[in-house]
């Protein structure tokens, strides 16, 4: 089995939801001791739903790994337990609503003025500063936010992406910070105070997007499964009424297509579309002769044509398709329900996967943390 980095770390996590424990499941991924401080109901995303044997499919993707403790944090001896595990630990983490762990006597830079070597992660909705520093966030609230709704889905009006997005780059981008800042510590001894939001995150995502608006001032429009800025990059129906994406991303490519997918020689030095800005003009053009080619073409002979042809595709599949992917790679983790087979992460180390840590109960390891740490 590879090493795993983070073996020795203490990650405590004042968390629920999304972005907080996807953070703090990739630092037990690695080998970090995380222990999960939930409240006597548990991380209410524990009841998102009852998907895997009972329990939630985010919870589970979430929590493994983790040791959890039930605290109640405005109790005098459970408040100073949790200050007792935290001056032990490396890394603490929260995610709670605007205001509250300063409220609880947990603000980071009252936490690192007592514990020098502690990296604290606080992580918001919009960030610290402005007023919507104070508003409730969760995921589809900050899609509407940031424009990302703006530039998915059809033409017909804006759309959910269908995960929670904002979330986990959020995480993402919380895990990032983490380990740089353990990095750094090795170097000056001292911890890291490190903020982000769900807002920052997918601004960083929407860059493209926004960049085009600063500086052409153009929008880009809803196009559905294709792309906004490149053609032909997108989703065509065959002959058999599958879909079938494909995507040209230089001239090269667009010659072999013309010649080889298309046959029509012709329309390489058409001037509607001899480049990628001409593309996009007449993608409408263009669309209407790529429709007739692959909807009186089968599936099967279109995706030999494509891949004689060396040009990029992909089936648009469902997640049921996703199911049974060839190319998925699967993990098991225990849960106190059953084994559970999720998605293995997505980085391999020395050719080893790693072996990933059971989902806990509420309150599964409270008795003996609470001895471990008993002054």
């Amino acid at each position: 089995m590879a090493s795993l980095p983070l073996k020795g770390k203490l990650v405590v996590s004042l968390e629920q939801a999304v972005a907080a424990p996807y953070c703090s499941s990739r630092l037990a991924d690695a080998g970090a001791r995380v222990i999960k401080i939930e409240r006597a109901e548990g991380d209410f995303a524990r009841g998102y739903d009852s998907a895997v044997h009972g329990e939630s499919a985010y919870f589970v993707w979430l929590n493994r790994g983790k040791e959890s403790l039930v605290l109640n944090i405005k109790n005098k001896d459970d408040a100073s337990l949790l200050q007792t595990i935290i001056s032990k630990s490396d890394v603490f983490i929260q995610n709670l609503a605007p205001g509250a762990a300063a409220r609880s006597g947990l603000d980071s830079r009252v936490l690192r003025s007592r514990y020098p070597r502690l990296i604290t992660v606080d992580i918001s909705g919009y960030g610290q500063s402005d007023e919507y520093a104070e508003m409730k966030a969760y995921d589809l609230l900050i899609q509407a936010e940031t424009g990302l709704c703006s530039v998915t889905g059809r033409p017909e009006g804006p759309g959910r992406v269908g995960v929670s997005a904002c979330d986990i780059a959020c995480g993402m981008y919380a895990y990032m910070a983490v380990l740089e800042a353990i990095i750094d510590r090795e170097h000056t001894g001292k911890g890291t105070s490190i903020k982000t939001s769900l807002f920052e995150g997918m601004a960083d995502w929407m860059n493209v997007p926004l960049l085009t608006y600063d500086y052409a001032g153009k929008i880009p429009n809803r196009v559905g499964l294709n792309h906004p800025s490149i053609a032909p990059y997108g989703a065509y129906p065959t002959a058999d009424k599958s879909e079938v994406l494909i995507s040209i991303q230089n001239e090269r490519e667009w010659t072999r297509f013309c010649l080889e997918v298309l046959e029509r020689s012709d329309m390489i030095e058409d001037q509607r579309f001899c480049n990628n800005e001409l593309r996009c003009k007449n993608r409408k053009a263009l669309n209407k002769i790529l429709n007739k080619v692959f909807g009186s073409t089968s599936r099967t002979v279109l995706l030999e044509k494509l891949r004689c042809a060396g040009i990029a595709f992909g089936e648009v599949n469902d997640v049921e398709g996703l199911s049974h992917h060839s190319a998925l790679r699967r993990v098991e983790v225990d849960s106190p329900t059953g084994k559970v087979s999720m998605v293995a992460p997505p980085v391999t180390m020395d050719e080893t996967p790693r072996v990933l840590g059971p989902i806990p109960a509420i309150g599964q390891h409270s008795e003996e943390i609470r001895r471990e740490f008993s002054v």
